[in-house]
């Protein structure tokens, strides 16, 4: 007798005693199909396929409220405690022409063209550059500059009544030099003087937040 035979005798006498285990499964191709029942409409893999949406809600959230959260600011939105400002500066000081793009170009407060129209006025008493040697190489040559920017201000009304009183801000870079890269290095100062400029007139601006008019 074949075993088929012996199997469908077993069935018909009832003594068959096979049972698949649970964790047994049919093999196709392949993939290994599981015998766990699944209701009806469900897929085994409708769980998986939901993740990565809920993930990716997840973070949109996250990403929309981060700057919520970290008081973050658009640029432009300084807020100041006087309606109008006079530059006091000379016109063929380079910081004079960022100082007033970045007064005009937003913020609460507008800048007038004299003092009698203005609030305050941002008084700009000196603005000094310097250039130091900072390191010398074994054979006695410069081999590193330090260049130092710093600006004097003050902020007062019409009567002479500070507002801010006066106050400095100091910008700092260093670089190396080299003789035989004299004008490659020439050009990097001038850069650098420039990225030392825009640096000081944020500091300056961000200064201003804090004048505040004078207690009688």
């Amino acid at each position: 007798m074949s075993w088929f035979d012996s199997r469908r005798h077993a069935r018909a006498s009832g003594n068959d005693k096979s049972v698949i285990p649970a964790k047994a499964g049919i093999q196709v191709g392949s993939r290994r199909i599981f015998g766990r029942n699944l209701g009806p409409g469900q897929r085994r893999d409708d769980r998986p396929a939901r993740q990565p949406h809920f993930a990716r809600l997840v973070v949109a959230l996250v990403l929309l409220g981060g700057p919520v959260a970290c008081g973050f600011h658009l640029r432009g939105e300084a807020h100041y405690a006087f309606d109008t400002v006079y530059l006091n500066s000379p016109a063929t000081q380079p910081l004079t022409r960022d100082l007033q793009r970045s007064l005009q170009g937003g913020g609460s407060a507008q800048l007038v063209s004299s003092a009698d129209q203005a609030q305050v006025v941002l008084d700009i008493t000196s603005v000094e550059n310097s250039k130091q040697i900072l390191s010398l190489s074994s054979g006695g040559k410069v081999s590193e500059f330090l260049l130092i920017k710093r600006v004097l201000f003050r902020v007062h009304d019409k009567e002479g009544n500070d507002w801010l009183p006066t106050a400095e801000v100091v910008v700092r870079r260093t670089y190396t030099y080299s003789d035989t890269e004299a004008l490659a290095k020439e050009y990097e100062e001038q850069r650098l003087w420039g990225d030392m400029q825009a640096d000081a007139v944020q500091l300056i601006m961000r200064r201003l937040q804090s004048a505040r008019k004078p207690v009688a």
